[in-house]
């Protein structure tokens, strides 16, 4: 059963409760893939200003301490949070990260599209 939405302002001060967590919070997160090794980590979530939906993850992979790091945009329905790792799985091969569409500095509809194809899920808008 899912733990009510907290009703006191003190409640509402903290940075995630078993449900929630806050975007700032969110950054840093590791992500996995389902065999548990670890991929890089949660730049930071991209929402959509109109339906305040999360459009996307910038996830960056490899690198030293941030330098010769990848960042890559993951929709975000392709990422599980799993408690037991504290960090987000996806369930997608090596071959597809390396071959996803190049994070645009002005990613619109058509760029998502391809982004939302590549991964095969349907986009966040519809």
């Amino acid at each position: 059963m899912a733990e009510p939405m907290p009703q006191d302002q003190e409640a509402l001060k903290t940075a995630e409760t078993s449900t929630l967590i806050s975007a700032d919070k969110v950054k840093g997160t590791d992500i996995y893939n389902t065999v548990g090794e670890h991929l890089g980590e949660v730049d930071t979530v991209m929402i959509d200003k109109l339906s305040g939906k999360i459009a996307y993850a910038v996830v960056t992979f490899g690198g030293f301490m941030g330098m010769g790091s990848d960042r890559y945009a993951l929709p975000w329905q392709i990422l599980t949070y799993d408690p037991k790792e504290q960090g987000y799985i996806i369930d997608v091969t090596a071959d597809i990260l390396r071959s996803t569409p190049v994070l645009q500095e002005h990613a619109d509809r058509m760029w998502g599209t391809q982004l939302h194809e590549h991964f095969r899920v349907p986009p966040y808008w519809i």
